[in-house]
């Protein structure tokens, strides 16, 4: 369950995985994500801030020259299930309410 902060904006705690990396997941309405809502679930979230690069997560980085010191927006929930199992699954913290894209 997110926390919220003053402006009623939740807030989730960041993602810890089995391998040591971590990485912050948000989703809001000030958030770049899809919706963009406080309520979800989202087809995609903002991650901010991972421990070390990732190379699934690359592509959305809004600044790929410092991959550990900027915020990745718009990435597909797919993306997220796919970078936490890649690192050994979740240990701690939280992810927003995910929902995978439909395929046709």
């Amino acid at each position: 369950m997110p926390k919220y902060n003053s402006s009623g904006r939740p807030e989730w705690e960041a993602v810890h995985c089995a391998d040591g990396f971590n990485m912050s997941v948000q989703a809001s309405r000030y958030n770049y994500c899809s919706p963009r809502n406080n309520t979800g679930p989202w087809y995609s979230v903002e991650v901010g801030y991972p421990s070390h690069l990732d190379v699934l997560l690359r592509p959305y980085a809004e600044e790929p020259d410092r991959p550990t010191d900027t915020v990745y927006g718009y990435v597909p929930s797919e993306i997220i299930l796919a970078v936490v199992e890649a690192h050994g699954g979740q240990v701690g913290g939280e992810l927003p309410e995910l929902i995978l894209e439909e395929k046709d």
